[in-house]
Order: structure tokens, then sequence, then C-alpha cells
């Protein structure tokens, strides 16, 4: 028994050579041969678990596409496993055992050593060495064909013990090519060298994102952060450090450093201030965070949330705040300056997004105001111009105005010569968007670059998906999607209203959450994919656009394949009620998602999106983040879902079966979550059932003030009633503990009674 260490994972996998084949050879050749072990050394082999094999190299990754050419395994420059170092030292290796080989050898055996080496580079090399499952033992030598194996043992025999650091092999073994043709034989002939060369079902879509049986798109997730109280943001400070800034709903900001530590003090805590209660499914608090261009020189950033004035009207607040010139992960609360203030007439449907474009003006995305249909006023909110609610603005938040506010109006504003609109309007006719994100354009070309996509959450019918151009009517309430909502309106109302690029109807789901466009550097694959969900449901979607019609298709995303996510820190679950969406520093896609949709439950996790099948190549995405000093203690990441790895290791224990049946609401699918808070948030594959979702303005819009319900919906969440208010915020806390129940499907239950009611 030895040990042997992989490049990326430094813990030690037990390696087993076993050679047992001890016969009689009556020849050199090894044609008439008799050895008494061979069954038992196929058996091993066979008995042996091992996964399926898929795209996946020697240090447990994905494979790449090298950046530099290969002079010696050329045949997998294109795609592969192999980097120019590793290229190069495979080199060495071939030359040294040709010094070893005289000339006729040379000539009759250089081709089999270098395929052979050169194996390492292969996209599938971790199948050809039995490396991906590490209950496997490592060969020394890669998994052969019967008949090419044949070949070389025939021709290169002499040869193995060049090939090879196994000093254990017995010598009949060697010499005996039955005998050592089984050993390297594999179970699945598909992939045994040069086999895998030739299979067009292999290689057809090598390198590309995998499709499962659906066609949907087979992506893998990493546990980031857990035990977050409804985590409604992730953003980062653009200022090289590296660091995510993660929000809570109840209005607190944690610092996770790039290492996966959190700051045991938070950046920012609001709790006092910010209006959030723990009932299922209300959508105030603390939602949306933006840093200055120049935080780096300035050190401001902008939040916005949700509280009581002092004769307690529900308002919406958007402030300025300056971190701490004495602590840079800590935030001075005494520094917040008011940029403007909305009266908000109902719980829901409160937006929450803000952003700095790449025209440096801040955008702000207001809903409209709550309640079903957008009944204020004769048009409703959205589509009054004079009015904040249902709208995109845009404003210079360097910048003052003459009458006195503290913020600048852009020039270029659409509406600032019109005298019936508000000239912080930048476009209108939203209804209640949630998660916006600017496209940082193609790494390479740009291309795209300044686009603002949104995710706008639906009435009925349809949930939607818009890119925001300046001036651009987006039809609420006169339509929802591309069909009309109110048709006397809608009847009247221009035809050049901005159309959705996607939108789905109830079937697909009941709450969009707004995504990303990948432009990261570790999934090439995913470059140029808007990926984005559904909180009701879970689902997660990409878009890919078609550039010749400008059309976008939509895929479904799948998460946690069994055969596609067996690498190292993969896990193959997650918390079905998607929150929102994230890109740190460096591009890469995240996502939030909590087990139980309440401000106060500690269930919510942080995932990071991997592509399975393609990986950048090794140093290319690699940053040096800029130190930063802490005072607070770091808190070590400590990941609580299980890897797929690990499962697979699971030794599977046979447990008699269970006496109570099924519920309604827990679908035969899905897996039950723990009862102990700490590892509840293990996140079951089933769909949970629709229930209140943060800032999924539900469908399901009531009027919280009694008034007559004007639209049935057919899912909880931004229109779910609000509930009454705690009379002290103090009592916030102690009401928790009453309400969180120890199971997610208790908080279902209690969304479909009120849903009924």
């Amino acid at each position: 028994v030895q040990y042997f260490y992989t490049s990326d994972l430094k813990k030690p996998l037990m390696e087993m050579n076993v050679w047992p084949c001890t016969g009689r050879s009556s020849g050199s050749s090894g044609v008439s041969f008799s050895c008494s072990h061979v069954f038992v050394c196929l058996l091993l082999l066979c008995l042996t678990g091992s996964l399926l094999g898929h795209p996946q190299c020697l240090d447990y990754g994905p494979p790449f596409q090298p950046p530099f050419h290969l002079e010696f395994c050329s045949a997998y420059e294109k795609f592969g496993c192999c980097d120019q170092e590793r290229d190069n030292s495979i080199a060495a290796k071939y030359w040294d055992i040709m010094d070893h080989i005289d000339p006729w050898g040379r000539k009759l055996c250089g081709r089999y050593i270098k395929d052979i080496l050169c194996q390492e580079c292969s996209p599938y090399a971790a199948h050809l060495y039995d490396a991906e499952n590490p209950r496997t033992p490592l060969r020394h030598l890669p998994g052969l064909c019967f008949e090419y194996c044949s070949e070389f043992h025939f021709n290169c025999r002499s040869a193995i013990s060049l090939l090879t650091s196994d000093r254990r092999t017995p010598a009949r073994c060697e010499t005996n090519r039955t005998c050592f043709c089984h050993l390297l034989h594999l179970r699945d002939q598909d992939y045994c060298f040069p086999n895998v060369l030739r299979n067009t079902a292999l290689s057809r879509h090598l390198g590309s994102v995998g499709e499962g049986q659906a066609g949907c798109l087979q992506l893998c997730l990493a546990e980031v952060a857990n035990g977050l109280r409804s985590p409604v943001l992730m953003v980062h400070a653009n200022d090289h450090t590296h660091r995510m800034f993660v929000a809570e709903q109840v209005g607190v900001i944690w610092v996770y450093l790039p290492d996966g530590s959190r700051l045991e003090e938070p950046f920012l805590d609001m709790k006092s201030i910010v209006l959030a209660t723990p009932w299922i499914g209300d959508e105030r608090g603390f939602l949306g965070m933006a840093f200055h261009p120049q935080y780096k020189y300035n050190g401001k950033f902008y939040i916005y949330y949700s509280y009581l004035d002092k004769n307690r009207v529900e308002k919406i607040r958007i402030s300025e705040l300056k971190v701490l010139a004495s602590d840079v992960n800590k935030a001075d609360p005494l520094s917040e300056r008011n940029l403007l203030e909305l009266e908000e007439p109902a719980a829901n449907h409160n937006g929450g997004q803000l952003l700095f474009g790449v025209d440096g003006y801040m955008y702000l995305f207001t809903g409209d105001g709550g309640k079903a249909g957008d009944p204020f006023g004769k048009f409703g909110n959205a589509q009054n111009k004079s009015a904040l609610l249902g709208k995109v603005l845009r404003i210079d938040v360097d910048g003052k105005s003459p009458d006195g506010k503290p913020y600048g109006i852009p020039p270029d504003n659409p509406f600032v010569s019109d005298p019936e609109a508000r000239p912080e309007v930048y476009a209108y006719g939203v209804r209640n968007m949630w998660r916006c994100a600017v496209d940082r354009g193609d790494p390479a070309t740009k291309k795209g670059r300044g686009r603002i996509f949104c995710g706008d959450v639906g009435q009925n019918r349809f949930e939607e998906i818009n890119i925001i151009v300046k001036g651009g009517n987006y039809g609420w309430r006169a339509k929802e999607g591309f069909e009309c909502f109110d048709t006397k309106l809608c009847r009247n109302s221009s035809l050049d209203d901005v159309l959705p690029i996607f939108a789905y109807g109830r079937r697909v789901g009941k709450s969009v959450t707004g995504g990303y466009v990948y432009r990261g550097c570790q999934s090439p694959n995913l470059n140029g994919l808007y990926i984005f969900g559904d909180f009701m449901n879970g689902r997660l979607m990409a878009l890919q656009e078609e550039e010749k019609t400008n059309k976008w298709k939509k895929q479904d995303i799948c998460i946690g394949s069994t055969k596609a996510c067996a690498f190292p820190g993969m896990i193959s679950s997650y918390s079905k009620f998607i929150i929102s969406f994230a890109e740190d520093e460096a591009g890469e896609l995240y996502f939030m998602s909590t087990s139980y949709p309440s401000a106060y439950a500690p269930h919510g996790s942080l995932y990071k999106f991997i592509d399975p099948a393609r990986r950048a190549a090794p140093g290319k995405c690699k940053y040096r983040p800029v130190p930063v000093k802490t005072k607070s203690q770091r808190i070590p990441f400590v990941r609580r879902a299980k890897t797929v790895l690990e499962l697979l290791n699971e030794p599977s224990i046979t447990q008699p079966p269970k006496k109570s049946t099924p519920t309604a609401a827990t679908p035969p699918a899905s897996r039950k979550a723990k009862k102990t808070p700490s590892t509840k948030r293990k996140a079951s594959r089933a769909k949970p059932t629709p229930s209140g979702k943060k800032r999924q303005k539900t469908k399901a819009e009531t009027k919280p003030h009694k008034e007559k319900q004007e639209d049935k919906v057919t899912h909880a969440s931004r229109a779910t009633p609000a509930p009454p208010l705690p009379k002290k915020k103090s009592s916030h806390l102690t009401r928790t503990k009453k309400l969180l129940p120890k199971k997610a499907p208790l908080a279902k239950e209690k969304v479909e009674n009120r849903r009924k009611e």
C-alpha cells in the first residue's frame, strides 16, 4: 500500500496496485498461458465501484483548452488535460525511456510508448487511470483495449518496466500478454484507448455543456456560505480585494473573504431600522445595495430598504453611507445621507435593485406600489410618469439638483423636458422587477457590454425577462408578458412598447428571479448565457442569444447529476426558494436560496455555478487579491451539504421502511430535510410547493387593507397579505422563535392555507 497525491487534492488516496497473476508461461509472447489468478484479478476489477466515464483529468478537474501549442501530445492540444508544462514533462519522460531502447526498438515501439504516455492528456484521463473514483486503485498505466494491448505487448513488452514505476509487478505477468492485458482491461470498452478516440457518441459534444435526457444543461454547484437569514444579495466592491458582501433581509451585511471565511462582526447592522417581519413571504426589508464606482477612493456605497417613519407610514429609503476610515470592513452607520424616500401604499412590490451602469449613473428599480393589478389612479403607477413607483430611475449621486435634491439628474434622461414627467424616470411600465444586472460584455470582444437585464414578476399569467432601454415603456399594467392584461388600456396604448426577450407561463414557474450574463473565466462554455431562475419552484434556466435573429432560446439547467458532478467539492442539491443571483469580482456566477422563505429563518445558502464539462486552462483564472487588514475574528466556512463524492462513498445501509405515508406537500422524489437547524439546509431535490416568496411578488396579490381581492392567483409571495406589524421592534426576535417551524413543509402548508383564505 502506498499513497498517491493529486495536484488538486492535498489529502492522500489509498492506492493498491494488484498484480496477482502468477501462472506458468510457455512462451515469451504469452500466446500459450495458464494463470490461476486471472479470475481473481478480473473479479477485483469488476467489483471495484466506478463511475460512468465523463471528461475528467487526473487532478479531478474538467478538461480545458491549452493556452499554447503542445509540441509532444499534439493530439490533445485542442481539448484535454495538459498545458505546455505538463506536455514538456511527458516528452522528457518519453526521451528518457528511448535512451534505454535500441534503435530497432525505438522504431517499433516509439508510437505505442508515446500514445500510452499521452493518455495523461486525454480528456478521459481519470477514467483511463481509474482516478475519478477514490475507491478504485489508481492505475500506473491507462486502460487499453485488448487488441491494442496485445499488439503493444507482443512488440514492446520489454518497455513495460520502463513505463511503470510499480516495481512489484510479477515478472511472469510482465512477460505474459493475456495476464497483462487483463490487468489493463476497462469494464466499459467504450473508454479504453484507442476506442475512446473513435467513439463519435463520446467525442461529438466533447467540451460542450452536457445535456440531460430532457435537453437541460448539466451544471454543478459548490456551496460557498450557509446559515444565512434570507440572503437577498451579494455584491463586490470592485476594489481588487475580492471580498463578497452578503446582505440578509433583516438588514445585516456580512463580509466574506477570498479564502471563504466570514468576518465575525458585520459590515453593517441595521436591524433596528429596517422593517422586516418573520412572516412567510413578507417582501419588506433590506432589499438593495451598490458600491460607488470609485468606492476604492471615496468609500461610498448605497442601500435600499423598507422602514417606518415617525408616523408609522411605510416607506422605501435610498441612502448613501461611507466605510469607516479606521476599518475597511466596517461601515459608518452615522454617515447615512438620505437620497430619496418613497411612500409605499402596500406591503408588497417594493422593487429593491440598485446598480451602477457603465455610464457611472445609478439605476434604481421600484415596484408599482403593491396590491393586484396596479389599481392606483386612472392608469396605475407604472404608466404614470409623474410617479416614481413602477419605474426604472437614473440619478447622478455625485451631483445636486437646482431644486435642492441631494442628487443630480443626468442631462440625457429621456423625460427631463417633459413637464408631466419626473426627470428621474429612465424607463416605465414595470410591475416589480426583482433582480437586475449589468452585462460586463464578452471578455474578448466586449459585445453586449452595458446591457441591463431584469426579471419582472408578473401578475397571474406570465413572468418576463427584459433588457432596459432609455425611455422604454414595458407595458404594465396594459400588458403582461406578450399579451394584454388590461384590455382597455392595451387597446389604447401605443404599439412601441418594449417587449420581453423571454416570457414564461404558470406551467414553467410563478415568480421570476432575474440573473446575470456569465462573463467569468473558470467556465468558458457559459460565456454569454443569461442564467436566471424561479423563486417558487426552484427552477434554473438559461437564455442563449441567436446572433442572426436576435432572439433568445431558453434551456433548463439541471443540477446534481451523479455522473457529471463527481468532482471534489461539488454538491448535488440546493435549497429551492431562489432569492437572488450574484457575481463576484472575477465574474463567476452565484445564486442564493433558502429552504424556508422567512426573513428570520437561518436556512439560506450561497452557491457557485461550475461547468463540469470544461474549465479554463490552469493558471489562466488566477488572481491576487489585494490584502485586507481584518480586526474582526475570521469564522472558517464549514460545508453542510454533502458532495457527490461523499454520497457515492457512503456505505449503503438498509433501513426498514417508515410507517408514515408521504403527504401531498412532500412529493415522493424529495429528500426530507433533517430536523436540526444546522442540517436543515441540505437541499431536497423535490420541487417545493408554492410558498411565500421574499421578493417574488406573489402573483397571488391580496390587498393588505381588507380591500376586495381583484384577481385570483396561483402563487404566493409578493402579493401575500401583509401581516400586522408588531408594535415594538424588539418583539421581532421573540416572535421569530415562535413562528419558525421545525420543518419547511409546515411553512408551505401555512402559505397554502393563507392563499385559500
